[in-house]
């Protein structure tokens, strides 16, 4: 079965809105847990506008699950992440006045920069993870900078999904068959949700994990964080 690992960024978003302490977010990591998430999420940005700096050793405190830390390995980024080691560090190439993160590593042009900063978290026993789009030669790219793992960034496939799933899922499903083959492990997230999760999950061969908060969240105020996260976890299941 495949993993899910809750994103809780937008529950410290909430949280930031008022610049107070509810919702109470490692209490919120916690019940997540509790609840049959198999792994939480933060992706810190630069500008602090969910998850804080200093919400991470907080949280790693508490994770019983496993603990996964998002973000562009910048300077500051790698010593929060190098100080708080995680179970898994999922590199993101976003832009610091993104919305949202938008596509994945063109890990041909950086090479030399991912093989550095994977080395580094490596050194800590970190399992790196590397955001990308379903392209063969940036899968080859991520097999010889050291990525353990590749998360597929699915913007694409959700925005196309309705209007032909089987059109969407083509290229995302003949990557994993590739990443299979030359060794690396898959994740995936962005835009997956309750409609469009379970077809994802039975057309990727050996996924592993993936990443949600957005949508999850949304849901959550209709269902209830506990509900929601078991209607997640049933879409995960295998047929």
């Amino acid at each position: 079965m495949t993993r899910l690992s809750v994103n809780i960024n937008k529950v410290a978003l909430i949280r930031n809105a008022r610049g107070e302490h509810l919702p109470d977010l490692v209490q919120f990591a916690k019940d997540c847990e509790s609840y049959g998430a198999q792994g939480i999420t933060v992706h810190p940005r630069p500008d602090e506008r969910h998850i804080r700096y200093d919400d991470i050793p907080k949280i790693r405190e508490i994770v019983t699950t496993e603990f996964n830390i998002e973000g562009n390995p910048t300077e500051r980024f790698m010593k929060l992440v190098l100080d708080n080691p995680p179970h898994q560090c999922t590199l993101v190439p976003d832009d610091p006045s993104a919305l949202t993160s938008d596509h994945g590593w063109d890990t041909i042009r950086n090479e030399a920069f991912l093989t550095e900063v994977i080395g580094q978290l490596h050194e800590k026993d970190i399992r790196v993870s590397i955001f990308i789009d379903p392209v063969f030669e940036l899968l080859e790219g991520a097999k010889k900078v050291g990525a353990d793992r590749i998360e597929f960034y699915t913007g694409p496939y959700a925005a196309q999904y309705h209007a032909d799933r089987e059109k969407a899922i083509a290229p995302f499903a003949k990557a994993s068959r590739f990443a299979n083959e030359i060794g690396l492990e898959i994740n995936a997230g962005h835009d997956l949700n309750l409609d469009n999760l379970a077809f994802f999950n039975r057309n990727m061969e050996g996924l592993l994990e993936v990443s949600i908060g957005h949508a999850l969240i949304c849901d959550a105020l209709y269902y209830g964080i506990s509900n929601t996260i078991q209607m997640y976890l049933q879409q995960l299941k295998e047929d």
